[in-house]
């Protein structure tokens, strides 16, 4: 089985080094790393140079972050799709091996796990934990969603139903995977392990102004799925995260 993972990066050279060793140092063989570049100015280009294992590297302006998602989804050969960004990296070495025991079994179609927010420059220092614990039918409507990045997916199943929504600029993620997951209902398996650090610091939550534009966007997804969430539902989405700062 094989697997593409895409990381989307601009001006990112303080951190895509990391992101390059975590999938460098990866136990699994079948690897097809592209990284979607938005013409970053500074020496993005240089460090990636430096990772063979880099199979496309593609470096042109583009229309945001999850049209830069759709160009790697395009160009990807892979049997399933992960997306790891320029601020993240894997936890550990055999992380897309446990991923590909889960799609072993040919029905199961995506797979998440769970994720660790990290200081973004001492990424040892864990600032919150989001875990995810097993999907249920309707959790979506009590506010849940899994960590996107550590969301995997079968090649198929982006042709079947389509990729990002770039009319959404915070909230494609959260609205692919509430179409994927609620309204087409695919398969899907939780893996209960830690298996991406991301640096704190998400567009969405980085100011009041921004997690209130989201909010809009998550009703939005809604919406464009022809679903309609409790009166609570978005109002419950952020506050689960206060979870997340427990028992750290």
């Amino acid at each position: 089985m094989k697997f593409s993972i895409i990381t989307v990066s601009y001006n990112a050279a303080s951190t895509i080094g990391d992101t390059l060793k975590s999938i460098a140092d990866q136990s699994y063989d079948s690897i097809e790393h592209i990284i979607i570049d938005g013409a970053s100015s500074d020496d993005t280009s240089t460090i990636v140079a430096h990772f063979p294992h880099v199979a496309s590297y593609v470096s042109e302006k583009d229309k945001g972050i999850y049209h830069a998602m759709n160009k790697g989804i395009e160009l990807a050969t892979g049997d399933v799709i992960g997306i790891l960004n320029a601020d993240d990296l894997y936890s550990h070495h055999d992380v897309i091996h446990k991923v590909a025991e889960l799609f072993e079994d040919s029905s199961v179609e995506a797979v998440y796990a769970d994720l660790n927010f990290v200081e973004w420059v001492d990424i040892s220092k864990i600032k919150r934990k989001w875990r995810s614990g097993s999907y249920k039918v309707n959790d979506f409507y009590w506010g849940w969603m899994p960590p996107h990045p550590t969301f995997f997916v079968r090649r198929d199943v982006y042709r079947k139903y389509g990729h990002f929504n770039t009319v959404l600029n915070s909230s494609a993620d959260y609205e692919l995977m509430l179409r994927l997951l609620l309204k087409h209902e695919i398969k899907t398996a939780y893996l209960q392990d830690v298996i991406v650090n991301m640096r704190q610091g998400g567009k969405s939550t980085s100011s009041l102004r921004n997690r209130l534009i989201a909010n809009q966007e998550d009703r939005m997804a809604w919406a464009m799925n022809g679903l309609k969430p409790h009166y609570f539902t978005l109002i419950l989405k952020p506050l689960r995260k206060i979870k997340q700062f427990i028992n750290l």
